[in-house]
């Protein structure tokens, strides 16, 4: 499963909600976030790396584009 979130815009906390309410929803797969504060990229990303999600940061001019991924270990 794979979903993408635009938070751009968004103040924290926002990104941080939108994010770990999708999460808990897709369970397993790859979200892709953009967001366009340092301050969203941090939140975001140490949310993901506590649910399990490794993380790789995109910087695309002056936003940021997190991929989050989260396989099923069997």
């Amino acid at each position: 499963m794979s979903a993408r979130i635009d938070a751009r815009g968004l103040s924290c906390p926002q990104p941080v909600v939108l994010v770990k309410r999708e999460m808990e929803k897709m369970g397993k797969g790859t979200l892709e976030v953009l967001v366009d504060t340092v301050t969203a990229r941090e939140n975001v990303s140490r949310l993901a790396r506590s649910f399990g999600y490794q993380v790789t940061v995109e910087e695309k001019g002056s936003e940021f584009l997190l991929k989050l991924l989260k396989e099923v270990t069997l």
